[in-house]
């Protein structure tokens, strides 16, 4: 598990007094602003966040030392941590999507599928990319998919639809 958790993105600014158009990976978006100062990925840079309006594609956002169009347009694509110890702890069915990546994932049967490389969310549910021997899976984050997910043992067990799901459509 990682010390810091990525809760947004600056997706480019907004006006041109220094405000950016900052996208919330929060179940609820405004609570972004509510953890802190953030930090870049690398550590770097901290920035507290003073939201300012809703705009489209997420929240109009002024950061400390963000005065310009020019900086505020400098810092697109820039990702925003916040430490762990200031998240919300999570109910045991919720998992932040940091500590899922890396998880090796097996069958209900023992049989290594890989290891989760990435979480997708497209508006339907997540959907965990799962890499390893047979290329690349693509596997619905539900309970009916993946039953177990063991941090501690650092994996998950997943049932996916394969030839069975297959034979009962028949």
């Amino acid at each position: 598990m990682t010390d810091k958790i990525c809760v947004g993105a600056i997706a480019g600014a907004f006006g041109v007094q220094g405000e950016v158009r900052l996208k919330s990976f929060c179940a609820e978006p405004s609570d972004i602003a509510a953890y802190g100062p953030l930090t870049t990925e690398d550590g770097q840079r901290s920035f507290r966040i003073d939201l300012t309006r809703p705009v489209t594609g997420g929240l109009g956002a002024r950061l400390t030392g963000i005065a310009t169009r020019e900086e505020a347009e400098a810092l697109k694509g820039t990702t925003l941590w916040a430490p762990r110890e200031a998240l919300p702890s999570l109910p045991d069915d919720e998992f932040y999507h940091a500590d899922l990546i890396g998880l090796q994932v097996f069958d209900a049967g023992g049989v290594a599928l890989g290891r989760v490389h990435a979480i997708y969310d497209h508006g339907a549910g997540d959907i965990l990319e799962v890499t390893g021997p047979a290329g690349q899976v693509l596997l619905p984050f539900t309970r009916e998919i993946v039953p177990t997910v063991d941090l501690t043992a650092g994996r998950i067990i997943a049932d996916p639809p394969g030839e069975d799901a297959a034979e009962d459509a028949e």
